[in-house]
């Protein structure tokens, strides 16, 4: 066929598939079938562009097309990219069978077109509570995967409101792949305070506080924002702006570790305050839209959420917030650790009904910093002297205990530490030692030595597998020998030392408390250690750690590790927001076989063109990235011209008479006349061009996040090889 009627008959196509007037209706209606509210959808057999592109019913979906037909793939991706959605909205090529997706990524796959997908390939890429809409003669017919047991959420700092950093969770492990990864990339600073400030999942969705702000300095301003993205693709499902926030000058890891205790999460609901005196609101998950908002709360730093009521400590004064903070020197350390401490003065302990609004019970006095915990029969916590329990409903004193000793000064990025496991309620105020009392009582079963743990960050008392565990991990001159003790005697049930390599070097551990599964303790020496208390192993991983303060979140089956500028240990070299998977489950796709992983194209044969010598063909002009161009310029540079794109673009390249510059978001490379500035044509690539093209002997070679690198025809855009 000649070429002028493949052009007649693409853009026939394109226009078939962009006429379908019920496309968006019907894609209204699957996604209202299917009950899912936002992530990564998968539209296999994608023949009808616009119905692909209305799958994304709002800016909380990402929305993959596969297509068998390589030409199709083409034409579908510019009709798409005709109605402003390409990018978030994407087409590419599959091989019938296997679906081109990291296990447990998808959260609605919309299988279409007459085509069919194998069950254990479904079973294979569905999230837990994923989705499947099949299109049948009589109609779509929905499928969801279950939730399984051996999963587990993380809904408070420590786990959930008993107090206790262990997860239920029996599938998290060593890391042994990257699930997805997020931005930002870095943490703002590393001497000042950390950009992610809480951390929380449940229900398959993750929200976190961070600080948006630039990187290219701590003294420009912050952006702090609430956001949500799906836990096992990453996909931002709403993103809320907190105008006013904790400083971001803190210095050297010292910010209040009470930011991390505002923010909790409860299935389809979530707790939070919205600014840094704000009272607490109640937002759907789902969508971030308020629902209620507790004005007696104003001042919250702490909340709980157990047994159908929401515990909230209010400051009053809130005085600590209200203090500018003006940075004297790089670190500041020492003189925040003396100026500012816990203040000791009254908090009120307030209890209310989420579902009414209606205060249940509230309580003024001293309330220690991080050390409030319930179990939805008692509230617990610590006043500096003694531990204090109330019923949970009723604010009645059950008990008070004893006189429990305490470190002298609590600076802001320290707390000790109080939970409830069970009929048990353990303490460790900081000053070497930690007990265990009775939760009916208050009687003191036992007391024993607590070593130094954690590092600018509360210590660690962890339990896990039935036994109560400690080690001395804050510095390298303690042995990190973890003892694990019985709950109700305090007796030593195990006791084993790190079984490293005698080479691995221990510095201090990472600013931030450990937490734990039932299988793993999970300290951070060095970068994320997963020790199996049953076999006494440690598994290091030098190569990734947590954000500053908050550390890693262990929960539905994944470690997320958040961004961090790391100068204490820099072999910790994996950074953004990375969500860590151990080994698969499923076995993965067959390798491409070699002979089959050059792709060549109608272009393939081109003669080779000449540079010239005044072209800046590659990033910085050169393969040594000099920056320099030999040619002579004029003192004064009229703009020629000026051409809008759209979105985030490469930096350009010049050659051959034309300027190609990539669009990262959506997946495009333009290629403009370099005289006058117009479009000369544009390539939709199979996902982000994160970098400039280069030219080379007039082939336009570039890399995309794909999995593949082309190299296109200058002239026209015509497909060389891939």
């Amino acid at each position: 066929m000649s070429r002028p009627w493949c052009l007649v008959l693409a853009g026939l196509f394109a226009a078939l598939m962009l006429s379908s007037p019920a496309a968006a209706t019907d894609a209204g209606e699957i996604l209202r079938q299917s009950g899912v509210k936002g992530g990564f959808v998968v539209h296999v057999g994608a023949g009808d562009a616009r119905f692909t592109a209305a799958l994304r019913g709002s800016e909380g979906f990402l929305v993959h097309g596969l297509l068998r037909d390589g030409g199709q793939v083409t034409e579908a991706r510019e009709a798409i990219a005709k109605t402003g959605a390409y990018g978030p909205v994407s087409v590419d090529a599959w091989d019938g069978t296997h679906l081109p997706y990291v296990e447990g990524t998808v959260n609605l796959l919309v299988i279409d077109g007459g085509e069919t997908v194998d069950e254990a390939e479904i079973e294979r890429v569905l999230t837990p509570l994923g989705v499947v809409m099949t299109r049948t003669t009589d109609g779509w017919k929905r499928f969801q995967k279950p939730w399984p047991d051996s999963l587990d959420d993380w809904t408070h700092y420590y786990y959930d409101a008993r107090g206790n950093a262990a997860s239920k969770d029996a599938e998290v492990g060593p890391p042994e792949r990257l699930q997805w990864l997020g931005s930002p990339r870095w943490s703002r600073h590393h001497d000042r305070m950390s950009s992610l400030s809480a951390q929380v999942s449940a229900k398959g969705r993750l929200f976190y506080i961070m600080d948006e702000g630039s990187r290219i300095s701590i003294l420009l301003p912050s952006k702090f924002h609430l956001i949500a993205r799906d836990a096992f693709n990453g996909t931002v499902l709403w993103k809320k702006p907190i105008s006013q926030w904790s400083t971001n000058l803190w210095p050297l890891k010292t910010g209040p570790t009470s930011l991390t205790r505002r923010l909790v999460a409860d299935g389809e609901r979530i707790f939070v305050t919205l600014g840094i005196t704000a009272p607490v609101s109640i937002l759907d998950s789902a969508t971030g839209n308020e629902l209620r908002v507790f004005q007696e709360t104003k001042g919250a730093e702490e909340i709980l959420h157990a047994g159908g009521v929401l515990y909230a400590v209010v400051n009053p004064a809130a005085e600590w917030v209200l203090k500018d903070f003006a940075p004297q020197q790089q670190s500041d350390q020492k003189r925040v650790e003396t100026e500012y401490t816990w203040d000791q003065k009254p908090r009120v302990l307030m209890a209310l009904d989420p579902d009414s609004g209606a205060i249940l019970w509230k309580h003024e006095g001293l309330v220690a910093p991080l050390t409030p915990a319930a179990d939805g029969k008692r509230v617990i916590y610590y006043d500096g002297e003694k531990i204090h329990c109330r019923d949970a409903r009723s604010g009645e004193v059950l008990w008070v205990s004893q006189e429990a000793p305490r470190r002298r000064l609590y600076e802001y990025n320290f707390g000790p530490r109080l939970l409830f496991h069970g009929d048990t309620v353990l303490f460790a105020g900081g000053d070497g030692s930690m007990r265990a009392l009775d939760a009916a009582s208050g009687e003191v079963l036992w007391d024993a030595p607590h070593e130094r743990s954690g590092y600018r960050s509360p210590e660690d008392l962890i339990v896990s597998g039935g036994l109560v565990w400690n080690a001395g991990t804050l510095s390298g001159n303690q042995s990190g020998e973890f003892i694990g003790r019985d709950l109700r005697t305090g007796a030593v049930k195990k006791q084993f030392a790190p079984d490293v390599p005698p080479d691995t070097y221990w510095f201090h551990h990472r600013c931030y408390i450990a937490k734990a599964t039932d299988t793993f303790l999970i300290p951070s020496r060095t970068g994320i250690e997963y020790v199996d208390h049953e076999r006494q192993h440690w598994d290091l991983n030098h190569w990734v750690r947590g954000a500053c303060l908050y550390g890693v979140l262990p929960c539905n089956g994944l470690t997320y590790a958040g961004p961090h500028n790391c100068a204490c240990y820099p072999e910790a070299k994996l950074f953004g927001m990375n969500a860590l998977a151990p080994r698969a489950k499923h076995p993965l796709p067959p390798a491409i076989p070699e002979a089959s992983r050059l792709e060549k194209g109608p272009a393939f044969d081109m003669a080779d063109e000449v540079a010239h010598d005044l072209d800046w063909p590659t990033y910085r002009h050169d393969p040594q990235r000099s920056g320099f161009s030999p040619q002579q310029l004029a003192e004064d540079l009229p703009a020629a011209w000026e051409t809008r794109l759209g979105g985030r673009l490469t930096a350009p390249v010049v050659a051959g008479g034309k300027v190609f510059c990539s669009s990262v978001e959506t997946h495009t490379l333009h290629a403009l006349d370099a005289a006058t500035g117009r479009e000369a044509w544009r390539f939709i690539a199979g996902s982000r061009i994160d970098s400039p093209p280069t030219w080379h002997a007039g082939r336009v070679i570039f890399g995309c996040m794909d999995g593949s690198v082309y190299a296109l025809r200058a002239s026209d855009g015509e497909v060389c090889w891939r």
